[in-house]
């Protein structure tokens, strides 16, 4: 067995000098000094020694385990400082070279035109109100002088839940709470989804985005109302934009009108963007209906006030020549960054 030892110790200091890695430092240990290693196998053999070999063997063998521990720690402390000094030479890095420029967003094209008109309208003294996107028939229809079985429903595919609730078709409704719950003055703008049981192609969507606008005074006039949009239309896209009013019709507003611009492309003179008309549509506007005034508990004989409505998406295809409302919706980035 002394012999088995001694084997052992010159085998072990033998392949200790051959390791290379703290692995195979690991490995070695384990084969030598582990449960099932060499040494552990032959101590298990003393039982089989007289009572006077024992403690010989012994103290040889814990002499060797002694020898090889001490090895092994600084075998491990020469390993680790030679492999990191090879991680520290591959691993370098120049702390001069610039670093690489990350990718940064944009704003949505919505955005970007929703920020301009929120700028501008706050700029005229308007002031921010919302609503709920799920809403009552009666807010949505019945308060904007459009009762049931009113043709103008028949232009507004609605999604209901029950025959009393739905999803907004329009921003109006808005405007309704907001007279219900403010008495005159009251000057307003409301942008918010509304939604519509539309198919989605090129020009329809089955939400968007409308902008609502309410001014509610003492002697307010259509001519307030052309002096507020014509501002609105030359702020968006210019002072040389000339604008055109046209008698429309909408329930909640009497008279009412539909805008146009001039088009920004050609200047009026026609171009395929405006379909040779040389006029852009651009949103639809009128008086409050007094019955609608009425029905907000304000008395139409002391106050009057004007309505206008546009639709975002409508106004950001305008505004960047695009001809395809799905790319709004799609947020391909090579579009988007296009813009």
């Amino acid at each position: 067995m002394k012999e088995q030892l001694t084997e052992i110790k010159e085998n072990a200091l033998v392949k200790l000098a051959q390791i290379q890695t703290s692995e195979e430092l690991e490995v070695f240990r384990v084969d030598f000094l582990g449960k099932k290693g060499a040494l552990t196998q032959v101590l298990g053999q003393m039982g089989k020694l007289s009572a006077e070999e024992r403690p010989v063997i012994g103290q040889i063998a814990n002499e060797i385990r002694i020898l090889l521990e001490d090895q092994i720690k600084i075998q491990r402390k020469n390993l680790y400082e030679i492999e990191l000094t090879k991680r520290l030479e591959t691993e370098k890095l120049d702390v001069t070279l610039p670093g690489n420029k990350p990718v940064v967003g944009k704003k949505h094209p919505l955005n970007v035109v929703l920020d301009e008109i929120k700028e501008i309208l706050t700029g005229m003294g308007f002031s921010l109100a919302q609503g709920p996107e799920v809403e009552y028939d009666y807010y949505n229809f019945e308060a904007l002088n459009i009762p049931k079985h009113h043709p103008a429903r028949d232009t507004q595919d609605t999604f209901y839940f029950t025959p009393e609730i739905l999803l907004r078709t329009q921003t109006s409704c808005v405007q309704v709470r907001t007279m219900e719950k403010q008495q005159p003055p009251i000057r307003i703008f409301a942008p918010g989804r509304v939604y519509r049981l539309d198919d989605f192609d090129a020009t329809h969507s089955p939400v968007f985005t409308q902008i609502e606008g309410l001014v509610i005074d003492k002697g307010i006039t259509m001519a307030n109302l052309k002096g507020i949009l014509d501002t609105i239309a030359k702020k968006l896209f210019g002072n040389d934009i000339k604008s055109r009013f046209r008698p429309d019709y909408f329930p909640f507003t009497e008279p009412s009108a539909e805008m146009a611009i001039s088009c920004f492309m050609c200047g009026g003179a026609g171009c395929k963007f405006c379909k040779h008309e040389g006029w852009i549509e651009l949103l639809g506007a009128g008086m409050v209906n007094p019955k609608v005034l009425k029905l907000c508990g304000i008395d139409p004989d002391i106050y009057s006030g004007f309505a206008f409505g546009m639709g975002l998406e409508r106004l950001v295809m305008k505004r960047f020549n695009i001809d395809d409302i799905r790319m709004l919706f799609e947020n391909d980035v090579r579009f988007l960054n296009s813009l």
